[in-house]
C-alpha cells in the first residue's frame, strides 16, 4: 500500500473511533440519540461548508439535478442504520446489539461474492471471520446470556442498512463524476434534517435546555462534528479504492482503538479477553494484507505478461 492509501486508511479508523466515543458521551449527557445526532451533524455540515469553501468545491453543490435521488437514500439510508440500532439497543442487551451489528461484514463479503463477483477466496472469508472473533472479544460479548427477542430484527436491518449505504456509494462514485465531498455534504446535510425531525417529533429537542454549555460540552460536539468530516474523507476515499468488504473488515479495527482508548483515557479495565482478542485482530489483519499483496502481485504479473505477449 502507498503511504497516502495508509493515512486514509488510519484516518479511516480514529476517526470513526473518536466519532462513536463522542457520540457515546452525547447521548449519556443529553438524554437523546436523536438530540446527539442532529448537534453532531450539524457541526460537522458546518465543517463540510468550510471545507468545501476552502477548497473551491461549494458550487459542485448545485450541479445534482440530475441524481439528486440517490444523494438522498444515502443520506436517508445513514439516518436508518443509526436509528435501528438506537431501538434495538433500547429493547434488547448491549451484547446482542454488538455482535448482531458486526454482521454487516459477512453481508458485505456475501454481497461481494456473489452480486459484485470480487474474488474472495477460502483464506478471505477465514481471515474475516478470525478478525470478527477477535473483535468480540474485545467488545466482551457474552454469549451465554443471549437472549434473542423480535427486537434483534433491528440490528439485522441496521447492519443491512450500512452494508446497503456502502454498496451505494461505492456505485454512484463509479458512475458519476461526482467528488466525495458532494455525497458527503448531502449525505450529512439528509441525516441532520432527519435527526432534527426526529428530535422534534419525539419533543426531545426540549432536552438541550437542561443542557449546561460551559466546560467542555460544545469543544466536544465541535470535535464529533470534525471527527464526522474525516470519516466522510476517508471513507469515501476508501471505498472508491478498495472493494466494500476489505473496507469493512480494516474498520473492525474501530473497536479495538475506541478499546484501548478506554484503557489508556478513561481508566477502562484491561482484561484477558480484550489482550486475546486485540492479538486475534492483528493475526487476522496481517494475513488479510498479505493476501491482498499476493494478489496485487499476481495481477501485475498478468498485466505484464498479457503485454509481452
Amino acid at each position: 500500500m502507498k503511504k497516502i492509501s495508509v493515512i486514509f486508511i488510519i484516518g479511516m479508523i480514529f476517526s470513526w473511533a473518536g466519532y462513536f466515543m463522542v457520540s457515546k458521551w452525547g447521548v449519556n449527557t443529553i438524554g437523546s440519540p436523536y438530540v446527539t445526532g442532529m448537534l453532531l451533524r450539524g457541526a460537522a455540515l458546518i465543517f463540510l461548508t468550510v471545507y468545501m469553501l476552502v477548497n473551491g468545491k461549494l458550487k459542485e453543490l448545485f450541479k445534482v439535478k440530475s441524481y439528486w435521488f440517490i444523494l438522498l437514500l444515502i443520506g436517508l439510508l445513514g439516518f436508518l442504520l443509526d436509528t435501528f440500532a438506537n431501538i434495538g439497543f433500547k429493547y434488547s442487551s448491549l451484547s446482542t446489539g454488538t455482535a448482531l451489528l458486526k454482521v454487516d461484514i459477512l453481508m458485505a463479503n456475501f454481497v461481494s461474492a456473489v452480486i459484485f463477483k470480487d474474488k474472495l477466496n477460502k483464506f478471505d472469508w477465514l481471515f474475516s471471520l478470525i478478525m470478527l472473533a477477535g473483535v468480540l472479544l474485545v467488545l466482551g460479548v457474552d454469549f451465554k446470556n443471549f437472549r434473542p427477542n423480535w427486537y434483534d430484527l433491528f440490528f439485522i436491518l441496521s447492519a443491512a442498512a450500512v452494508t446497503a449505504n456502502a454498496f451505494i456509494i461505492k456505485g454512484f462514485q463509479k458512475k458519476y463524476q461526482v467528488s466525495n465531498e458532494v455525497i458527503a455534504y448531502y449525505n450529512n446535510f439528509t441525516v441532520f434534517i432527519a435527526f432534527s425531525v426526529a428530535a422534534l417529533i419525539t419533543k426531545d429537542a426540549w432536552a438541550l435546555k437542561g443542557v449546561d454549555y460551559s466546560g467542555w460540552f460544545l469543544p466536544l460536539v465541535a470535535l464529533g462534528g470534525l471527527a464526522q468530516m474525516f470519516i466522510y474523507i476517508c471513507y469515501y476515499y476508501n471505498l472508491k479504492k478498495y472493494p466494500v468488504w476489505l473496507v469493512k473488515v480494516l474498520l473492525l479495527f474501530v473497536p479495538i482503538v475506541s478499546a484501548v482508548a478506554g484503557i489508556l483515557i478513561f481508566n477502562d479495565k484491561l482484561t484477558a479477553g480484550k489482550i486475546i482478542g486485540i492479538i486475534i485482530v492483528l493475526f487476522g489483519a496481517l494475513g488479510i494484507i498479505f493476501l491482498q499483496k499476493n494478489k496485487s502481485k499476481g495481477a501485475q504479473n498478468v498485466q505484464i505478461n498479457n503485454e509481452q505477449g
